[in-house]
């Protein structure tokens, strides 16, 4: 939808893929379907599904065994993120590089976009 040929709207890291595709193969699942939605102290948050049918008008990206579909709505906002998967001594969990975002809460949950 936002696409620009021959680039990928995100981009997965191989820790990234690795997990989604883990959990993809664990839950029998499609794909991870990400989106945004109005939320959170910085106005917008990131959602993150199981996708059991993959819906024509999502954008699907998949690297190494890994499906991630991108929300029609969400296309825009997310175009040229890169997703990674950290593991730390007290968490681990997806985490979005995203050049649109503009500023983001402290706690990291939360972000906010250039308004137009």
């Amino acid at each position: 939808m936002f696409g620009i040929p021959g680039k990928q709207a995100v981009t997965l890291t191989p820790a990234a893929a690795a997990q989604i595709a883990r959990l993809m193969a664990r839950d029998g699942a499609q794909g991870l379907r990400i989106g945004v939605k109005k939320g959170g102290c910085a106005g917008m948050e990131y959602t993150m599904e199981y996708v059991t049918t993959v819906d024509p008008l999502d954008e699907a990206v998949e690297q190494d065994g890994a499906r991630v579909m991108i929300a029609p709505m969400a296309q825009m906002f997310l175009f040229g993120t890169e997703i990674d998967y950290e593991t730390g001594l007290l968490e681990s969990g997806f985490k979005f590089r995203n050049p649109n975002v503009v500023d983001a809460c402290g706690c990291g949950e939360s972000i906010k976009f250039a308004e137009t």
